[in-house]
């Protein structure tokens, strides 16, 4: 057991001690205590402003990743095309066969080689 874990159960059981000798009636104060202050005016105004400030950070956020996933999409596959091709010795990739993508990606489809027509 880590020190860090023993430090944890340490505290644990003595807020559990001290929690158990207040005794419910000193929880049933922390809890209306709680929701009042939750309930302050001065609280909702703050977190109402918190939550703006969020939602508008998150706006802009995910627009701006709506804007350069699909360039580090195309950098990715990119990459890996030409790693394959590297690997591999030449220029066809490894993921279709060797046969080489027209567009120069590892992704392009290949032909059947299969003489018969049948699928295996």
């Amino acid at each position: 057991m880590g020190m860090s874990r023993m430090a944890f159960a340490a505290g644990f059981a003595a807020g559990y001690v001290v929690g158990a000798r207040a005794g419910r009636e000193r929880y049933e104060q922390i809890v209306k205590l709680a929701r009042q202050a939750a309930e302050h005016p001065a609280v909702q105004q703050a977190a109402g402003t918190v939550q703006a400030q969020a939602t508008g950070l998150a706006q802009k956020v995910g627009g701006q990743l709506q804007e350069k996933v699909p360039q580090m999409a195309q950098s990715a596959a990119h990459s890996v095309g030409g790693h394959l091709r590297h690997k591999n010795g030449h220029g066809g990739s490894a993921a279709n066969g060797g046969k080489g993508a027209s567009d120069g990606s590892p992704f392009a489809t290949t032909t059947n080689s299969n003489p018969h027509g049948k699928r295996a």
